[in-house]
């Protein structure tokens, strides 16, 4: 008898940096796996970046309303708070939608700011699975570090002793996430409490692969090691991240890199949040023109700095520089040889992806670094928040694909970043690790192979048998009733 085709909701945090990956699940489980899907999301300006993208897809999409946090939150509280509050405050309006359906989901996937829902399970007979967008040694230090005595924790916080993770490499003071530095503070609660709640679903899904992280994966998986407090099956289901789509776009960016050599171009770019200091501009700036290199510059305004990123407009006086008021004078005059600056945005997983493009320095959100990695590009790691300053040592640590711009006491000089750029574009490391980098993304490739097994697909297999079989019991129990 024909069982019918198990049913995923989805819930995702707002953010584009949240949104990918839970889409890119979406898109896989329906075209691969036989889901039918239904992506909730909560609604947004309708010209904003992630309506805009939520249009160009195929998926079922539900808007909740966004709700009003503004009496449970104070205007300076950290981001991690915000959304999780209002992940929380969502839950009603995601039970009321849930209730309406008329085939009840067999699954509820959630994000990592999401487990406030997961207690929706019991109420609409769900499996439950938590969608990591970062990696396992997130995924491994997330799930520990709550679980350390006090003395322990001191001893990595205080008196800055690396974090010994069972199976895994130790985590530096320094490249420990931001929320265990303020251990009395709402962040670290906030944080600590979506940590714990992770091994309440029946699964966790992490955008990784076997080939970047055996270690962490395999001591994820046992019981002797980190599996002792994940306690629920993890599935490396990655890479997640946005399929590049070079015939459909249109940007003056791709017009430049077209004209540029084969792997001579280092794109710059710290994310959609990720800002500098004024005098870490400058001191990049002049770092890049000393370079000599070619390069492609996606420049905001400084967080110290009077503009902000939502106002950001090139100031000049249209004859004789375009340089942003913020970088050096006649930068732009003096580079437009080999480089371009862009204001705000480029379309990066495509500049990426170009041929003209030999590196990539990136704050090292895990979204930014997959990109680089199945696009073959060695990387600057320069982490600024949250979990990036671990990413960036699986980079470069772990996996020999990065150099590390942050390994300097004070402010990186321009020198220092002069010495790194020429290092990665124009020297035998850089090459090195471009060599290390292309055998990854060939690995990316195999971990979504359909036909060759790869663990992503199997992960994905895996998962659903569990809810195909979830089904079929659900079935025979109502008939038995």
């Amino acid at each position: 008898m024909q069982i019918t085709k198990p049913h995923a909701a989805m819930f995702s945090s707002p953010g584009m940096g949240h949104l990918i990956p839970v889409m890119e699940l979406a898109k896989r489980l329906s075209a691969n796996h036989g889901f039918r899907v239904t992506l909730f999301v909560l609604e947004n300006d309708a010209a904003s970046a992630q309506s805009k993208f939520l249009n160009s897809t195929d998926v079922d999409v539900v808007n909740l309303p966004l709700p009003d946090i503004s009496d449970l939150v104070d205007p300076a509280d950290h981001v991690v708070t915000k959304i999780g509050t209002i992940m929380r405050e969502a839950v009603p309006a995601l039970r009321s939608k849930l209730a309406a359906m008329h085939q009840k989901p067999t699954a509820l996937i959630v994000d990592l700011f999401g487990t406030d829902a997961l207690c929706l399970a019991s109420e609409f007979n769900m499996l439950t699975y938590v969608l990591i967008a970062s990696n396992a040694r997130y995924v491994g230090v997330a799930l520990y570090y709550p679980t350390l005595d006090q003395d322990l924790k001191e001893e990595h916080t205080v008196q800055r002793k690396p974090l010994d993770v069972p199976g895994c490499e130790p985590v530096r003071f320094e490249d420990t996430m931001d929320a265990y530095l303020v251990p009395d503070e709402p962040l670290y609660r906030d944080f600590v409490r979506h940590c714990l709640a992770y091994p309440k679903a029946d699964g966790i899904l992490v955008n990784t692969w076997e080939e970047i992280e055996p270690k962490s994966l395999k001591s994820l998986q046992d019981p002797k090691l980190l599996g002792r407090v994940a306690r629920v099956p993890v599935y490396p289901i990655g890479p997640l991240c946005r399929p590049v789509e070079s015939s459909e776009t249109d940007h003056p960016v791709l017009d430049w890199l077209n004209e540029q050599p084969d792997e001579s171009v280092l794109y710059v770019s710290f994310g959609s949040g990720g800002s500098l200091t004024a005098n870490q501009l400058t001191e990049l700036a002049w770092g890049l023109e000393q370079s000599q290199q070619r390069f492609v510059w996606v420049v905001r305004p400084p967080v110290d700095g009077s503009s902000s990123s939502e106002y950001f407009s090139v100031k000049g006086d249209g004859s004789r520089d375009s340089t942003p008021e913020y970088l050096p004078e006649g930068f732009v005059t003096r580079t437009c040889d080999r480089g371009l600056v862009v204001p705000s945005w480029a379309p990066q997983a495509e500049v990426l992806a170009h041929r003209a493009v030999g590196g990539f320095l990136t704050h090292c959100g895990w979204n930014s670094a997959l990109e680089g990695v199945v696009s073959g590009v060695p990387m600057i790691a320069w982490p600024l928040f949250a979990e990036q300053s671990m990413n960036a040592a699986l980079l470069s640590d772990e996996l020999g694909i990065a150099v590390r711009a942050d390994r300097f006491p004070e402010a990186i000089s321009r020198s220092e970043i002069e010495a790194i750029v020429r290092k990665v574009m124009a020297e035998e490391e850089g090459e090195e690790m471009r060599r290390k980098v292309k055998r990854l993304r060939d690995s990316a490739e195999m971990s979504l192979s359909i036909d060759g097994g790869g663990s992503a697909h199997e992960s994905l297999c895996r998962v659903t048998d569990e809810c195909v079989r979830f089904l079929e019991r659900d079935r025979d129990l109502a008939r038995g009733a």
